[in-house]
């Protein structure tokens, strides 16, 4: 047994931080063509070796394609395999803060939510969230900000920091992968947090078989509940679609590769 597959031997949780790194200037097919086969043989390690409950949260970039490949190869039930949006969960809170400022600090909106990938197509939505109990878009005040700079500047945030450092964010995403994860064993019964969960085709449009940031309830011991029954306004369903689009793009270069690959 190969030291890949010994390091998952018995293992209750896994936090995958080891993707090929996006370097500036990097497309993203070519940080899809590194990480597929990556993720290929973590998934098999860990379906090999790790306990068969064992929790995943996938952080390395491409996260939601690197997750669906992992799940697809190691043979886990679908809700076992997670991909991390919390990072731009915290990061849309943060920003809205700042935006209203009076000493918001970000932890009094709730149930904003991250919609799709991880990517700069994916959507924050404030339209179900709330901000010290009120109606997030009355405190702001401004629609034409919510539906324009704040989607871009929260999708073009993780570019921004590479651009800064030469590298992605590191202290920010540990804290993310840090609230995923204690909010999935612990529960978090104050507010919905968004994960990239997968999708069985029965929610707001979201096909089946992609891994897609939503709404979900953190139940505790390793459970979630993606929200059921919210609103999707026909702005909303324009901007899913469009990150809906790229992940089955993302799933079909990423499988194409792995084909490549297999043949060389």
């Amino acid at each position: 047994i190969n030291a890949e597959y010994m390091g998952f031997k018995d293992c209750d949780c896994a936090i995958l931080c080891g993707a090929f790194p996006r370097k500036q200037g990097m497309e993203r097919k070519d940080l899809l063509n590194r990480n597929a086969a990556i993720f290929k043989e973590q998934g098999l390690a860990i379906g090999a070796v790790a306990k068969k409950d064992i929790k995943v949260l996938v952080v390395g970039n491409p996260a939601n394609t690197n997750a669906m490949l992992l799940q697809k190869f190691s043979g886990l039930p679908t809700d076992q395999v997670t991909a991390m949006t919390r990072l731009d969960h915290n990061r849309a809170r943060n920003m809205l803060a700042r935006k209203i400022g009076g000493g918001l600090t970000g932890q009094e909106i709730k149930n904003l939510i991250i919609w799709g990938n991880h990517s700069p197509t994916m959507y924050p939505d404030v339209r179900h969230a709330t901000i010290n109990g009120k109606p997030a878009r009355e405190v702001v005040g401004d629609d034409s900000y919510l539906e324009n700079d704040f989607i871009t500047e929260v999708g073009q945030r993780g570019g921004t920091v590479i651009k800064t450092r030469g590298s992605s964010s590191a202290t920010s995403a540990a804290r993310g992968a840090l609230d995923h994860v204690r909010d999935w064993f612990l529960g978090n019964p104050d507010e919905w947090v968004s994960m990239g969960v997968w999708s069985d085709g029965s929610r707001y449009g979201i096909p089946e078989g992609v891994i897609y940031s939503m709404p979900c309830n953190a139940v505790g011991g390793g459970k979630y509940v993606p929200v059921e029954g919210l609103t999707i306004d026909e702005f909303s369903k324009k901007k899913m679609d469009i990150t809906t689009q790229e992940l089955l793009e993302e799933r079909e270069m990423a499988l194409q590769a792995l084909a490549y690959q297999s043949h060389l």
